[in-house]
C-alpha cells in the first residue's frame, strides 16, 4: 500500500512538474526580446508601434535601447530575438558570419551636425561634413563623441577618417560612452559640437543650446534595418517571434505609421518610409 501511495505521489509530483514547464516554455514563446539603436527608442517610435504589435499579436516585447553596435553583440551572444540598427557595415559582417538572417530595410533619415549657436570653428554653410570635422578640429574646438561603438559612432570615425584628422586623445575631443539623448545634453551644456541622428536630436531640441549646422551630405544617410537572429546558431532564440515582428515592421500598417511619425509635433516626419505599399 505504501508502494502504490509512494508511485501515485511520484507520478504525480513529475506531471505536476512537466505541467509547470510547458507553462514556462509556452510563456516564453510570447516574449520577443528586441535589441535596438536608442535613437528608435528616444524618438518615442518604438512606443507608437510595439503596442499596435503586441495588440494585433499576443506577442510581449521587451526592448533593450543601446547602440547598434552592442544591439550587434547582444545578437552574437543569442541575448536578443531581433534587432533594429543602423550600422550597415557591421549589419554585412553580423549577417554573412551567419548570426543574423533576413535583413531588410525598414526606414531612413539622416544624421546632422550640430553645434553651440556661436558657432566657434565657423562650420555653417560648409557642404560637407569631412570638411567641417577637418575646421572643427584645426580649430581644436570642443567636440563631444558618443564613444560607444553604435551606429552613430562609426559614422563620426568614418567622418574623422575622411577629414584626415585624428581626435582621439585630443584634449578638445571627449567620449561619453552614452547614448544619443545623454551625448546631446552634454554637448548642449559644455556648448560642443557632435554628430546625432535627426529624429533623437528633434525629439530633444526644445530643451538644447544647439542648432543644426551641417545637414543634406550623402555620406550622413542613416538607414535603420531589422534583422533576426539566426536560430540555427542558438536553441532559445524565439525565431516565430521574431520573424512576425520583422514583418509588422515592413508592413503597410507599421509603414503608414513611420510615414507621419513626428509630423504633428515637429511640423515634418523624422524617418522616411523603407518600404514602398501599393
Amino acid at each position: 500500500m505504501k508502494k502504490c501511495f509512494l508511485f501515485l505521489a511520484v507520478f504525480f509530483f513529475t506531471i505536476s512538474i512537466n505541467l509547470l514547464f510547458t507553462k514556462v516554455a509556452s510563456a516564453k514563446t510570447n516574449i520577443i526580446i528586441l535589441a535596438t539603436t536608442t535613437s528608435t527608442q528616444d524618438s518615442g517610435l518604438l512606443d507608437v508601434l510595439i503596442p499596435i504589435f503586441e495588440k494585433n499579436t499576443g506577442y510581449l516585447v521587451k526592448t533593450i535601447a543601446v547602440g547598434s553596435g552592442q544591439a550587434l553583440s547582444l545578437g552574437r551572444r543569442g541575448e536578443a530575438d531581433v534587432l533594429l540598427v543602423h550600422s550597415p557595415y557591421e549589419e554585412e559582417k553580423f549577417v554573412r558570419e551567419g548570426y543574423g538572417i533576413r535583413r531588410k530595410m525598414v526606414m531612413y533619415n539622416d544624421f546632422i551636425i550640430v553645434g553651440p549657436p556661436s558657432d566657434p570653428a565657423r562650420i555653417k554653410g560648409i557642404k560637407g561634413a569631412s570638411e567641417a570635422f577637418k575646421r572643427i578640429g584645426e580649430a581644436k574646438s570642443l567636440f563631444i563623441s558618443r564613444g560607444d561603438n553604435s551606429g552613430t559612432h562609426l559614422m563620426e570615425i568614418s567622418i574623422w577618417k575622411k577629414s584626415n584628422i585624428r581626435p582621439e586623445g585630443q584634449r578638445w575631443y571627449h567620449e561619453t560612452g552614452l547614448g544619443m539623448g545623454q551625448t546631446l545634453n552634454i554637448a548642449s551644456e559644455k556648448k560642443a559640437y557632435t554628430l546625432s541622428d535627426r529624429a533623437t536630436f528633434f525629439t530633444l531640441r526644445k530643451r538644447l543650446d544647439l542648432q543644426i549646422l551641417l545637414e543634406g551630405d550623402l555620406m550622413l544617410h542613416n538607414i535603420y534595418h531589422v534583422i533576426e537572429v539566426n536560430p540555427k546558431r542558438f536553441k532559445s532564440i524565439n525565431n516565430v517571434g521574431a520573424r512576425a515582428f520583422s514583418d509588422f515592421l515592413t508592413s503597410k500598417e507599421a509603414q503608414s505609421v513611420i510615414k507621419t511619425f513626428g509630423q504633428d509635433k515637429y511640423g515634418a516626419p523624422i524617418f522616411f518610409l523603407g518600404v514602398k505599399h501599393r
